[in-house]
């Protein structure tokens, strides 16, 4: 039996070739879309550790340390400091702060890391003063803390 590559079956072939490498073209562009879109979460213990790879884009969270929040005069420039309870790192961010951001309080914040210091472009803080994000929460127990006390 010999294989005859008809017009028909090269129309077919060729369509077939087309649709998967369309295919393919899409899956890689989804994949890299997900990958530039990913924030790993780490705590400040794992960032002192150096677990977070600078310069990308991450989500680190703890609770906001007593006195440490600094305001720039004439801007919207904060600097403050977050802690799990076993290690501290420095967040500075330029911008109107959550209503519900305070000393004490749980916060995630968004952004990379840069010299040791996270650059953050969004701070949330949600709910109310007894809620702590989950990430924040497990961050603290693991630091042998008892949550939110």
């Amino acid at each position: 039996m010999s294989f005859t590559l008809t017009p028909k079956r090269k129309k077919t072939l060729l369509i077939l070739i087309a649709v998967m490498i369309g295919v393919g073209i899409a899956v890689g562009l989804t994949l890299y879309a997900l990958r530039q879109n990913l924030n790993l979460f780490y705590t400040p213990t794992q960032l002192v550790q150096h677990e977070a790879p600078e310069g990308q884009r991450i989500q680190v969270g703890g609770l906001v340390m007593q006195g440490s929040l600094k305001r720039e005069p004439d801007s919207l420039a904060v600097r403050f400091t977050i802690t799990d309870l076993k290690n501290s790192v420095d967040v500075t961010y330029t911008g109107i702060l959550p209503d519900l951001f305070r000393e004490g309080q749980g916060i995630v914040a968004n952004g990379r890391i840069e010299n040791g210091v996270v650059v953050a472009e969004e701070v949330l803080a949600k709910h109310d003063e007894t809620y702590m994000p989950p990430q924040v929460k497990h961050a603290i127990e693991q630091a042998g803390h008892p949550a939110g006390k």
